[in-house]
C-alpha cells in the first residue's frame, strides 16, 4: 500500500519591486522590495499562519527571502538555489517590448535568453525542486511552501502539470499572491492560482 504523503505545493511570489512594477525582467539582479511590496508580504502572514508546512523553500534573492520573513515564514525558511529567478542573460533589466524591437515575437518561453537560460534548463531546476519537496513532505504536514519569483514559479507549475516549463506561459502570476498545486487521485492539478490575500482568505 502506498503511504507516501500527497504533496501540496504552496507557491508565493514575492512582493513588489521597482522592476516588477515597470515590467523589466528581473533575474539575478538582487533588488529589494518596495515599501508597498513589504506591505503586501506582511498581509500574507494571517493567511499563512493557518497552514502547517513540512518545509519552506526560498529563493536566495533578497526580495524572496524578505517576503518569507514578513509573511511569517522566516523561522522555517531554507534557501533553495534552484528557486532563483530565470537567468535572463543579456535581457536582464529590459522589458519585453524593448526586446521585441530587435526580436519580433520574442517570449522567454519560446526563445530563451542569450547568455542566460532556456526553457529546458529551467525545467531541470523545477524538477529538482519538486523532487526535493516530495522528499520533505510528511503525512502530518504534506504541504511545502515555495517563495520565489514569477517566471520560475510559472515554470514550476507547468512542470508539475506535465506541460514542461513552457506551460508556464499559460499562467499569469501577480506579486504577493498565493497559488496551490495539488493532486486529485493520481493526477497533478492546480488547486488555486494567483489568489490575492482577500481571495486566499475566503
Amino acid at each position: 500500500m502506498n503511504t507516501a504523503p500527497k504533496l501540496e505545493l504552496l507557491l508565493l511570489r514575492h512582493g513588489a519591486t521597482e522592476w516588477a512594477l515597470s515590467g523589466r525582467h528581473t533575474g539575478l539582479t538582487d533588488l529589494p522590495l518596495l515599501p508597498e511590496g513589504e506591505a503586501e508580504a506582511r498581509a500574507l502572514a494571517p493567511v499563512l499562519a493557518r497552514q502547517r508546512f513540512a518545509a519552506v523553500l526560498v529563493s536566495p534573492l533578497q526580495r524572496a527571502r524578505r517576503t518569507a520573513e514578513l509573511a511569517g515564514l522566516g523561522a522555517q525558511a531554507r534557501v533553495c538555489p534552484d528557486l532563483q529567478e530565470w537567468d535572463y542573460g543579456r535581457y536582464e533589466g529590459i522589458t519585453t517590448a524593448a526586446i521585441r524591437e530587435q526580436v519580433p515575437g520574442w517570449t522567454v518561453w519560446s526563445h530563451g535568453c542569450p547568455d542566460g537560460e532556456s526553457c529546458p534548463q529551467v525545467e531541470k531546476r523545477c524538477q529538482r525542486v519538486i523532487a526535493l519537496a516530495e522528499s520533505l513532505a510528511a503525512p502530518q504536514a504534506p504541504a511545502v511552501a515555495l517563495v520565489a519569483h514569477a517566471h520560475i514559479l510559472r515554470s514550476l507549475a507547468g512542470t508539475w502539470l506535465g506541460l514542461g516549463a513552457a506551460g508556464g506561459a499559460l499562467l499569469n502570476l501577480n506579486t504577493a499572491t498565493i497559488s496551490v498545486l495539488g493532486q486529485e487521485r493520481e493526477r497533478r492539478t492546480v488547486v488555486r492560482w494567483n489568489a490575492s490575500v482577500a481571495t486566499a482568505a475566503s
